[in-house]
């Protein structure tokens, strides 16, 4: 199928089985990466998955891109920018309105993917959109209140389902970070636990299986 032109670049693997109402997949790569990278997963997923991998929408140099900013300074050292956060996350939410009506995708079977910055995006728009989420694959990330919408709290969650994973000797996220998002999770109603898998920023075989097996359940 021929790429069409939204207002994110991307990329995308049609299903190979087709069932009635056609699932969706969406990727969202990590800081200073782009839609290439979680795309080595596509032909592994589920068959009857219609598989769409976001480009960020800030370019780097020399290469790569970012959904958002990240400085460094001596005085305050590692920040964000969350303004353009914020700026990404609602160019998300209307990306998947876009691509659902351009691809005739199902709208109420939606999942995100999201890896380091992008899993700090795939929280943001869920909790944020919940009404647009069915699921979401949190993969060595963190959830950043300050990037959630006002009034995020009173939303319906209750057909949001989140699956979370980190790497236990992550060097880039330290994993306490990501270890507070089940609690916060847990007091929105979303119950689910942070699987650990003793790597680095990255994701183990074994991960990649679980979440998987975990996506078989929900889609």
């Amino acid at each position: 199928m021929q790429t069409k032109t939204l207002s994110l670049n991307h990329i995308v693997k049609e299903p190979t089985i087709k069932k009635g109402k056609t699932p969706v997949l969406f990727m969202f790569h990590g800081y200073g990466s782009d839609e290439n990278d979680l795309f080595s997963f596509a032909t592994e997923l589920q068959e009857e998955l219609f598989i769409i991998s976001v480009r960020a929408p800030y370019p780097m140099q020399p290469h790569g891109n970012a959904w958002y900013a990240i400085y460094f300074d001596a005085a305050q050292g590692k920040f964000s920018d969350d303004a353009q956060a914020i700026e990404s996350r609602d160019k998300i939410a209307n990306f998947i309105d876009e691509a659902i009506q351009a691809y005739n995708l199902d709208a109420d079977n939606v999942t995100l993917l999201g890896f380091s910055q992008g899993t700090i995006l795939s929280y943001s728009v869920a909790l944020s959109y919940p009404e647009k989420v069915k699921n979401v694959i949190a993969l060595s990330g963190y959830l950043n209140e300050d990037i959630l919408k006002d009034g995020y709290e009173k939303n319906d969650f209750t057909n949001l389902n989140i699956y979370c994973s980190h790497g236990s000797v992550d060097q880039v996220i330290p994993i306490d970070w990501a270890r507070k998002a089940p609690n916060r999770l847990k007091e929105l109603g979303i119950h689910t636990t942070l699987n650990e898998f003793p790597v680095g920023h990255g994701v183990a075989p074994q991960n990649f299986y679980q979440f998987k097996e975990w996506l078989n359940h929900k889609i």
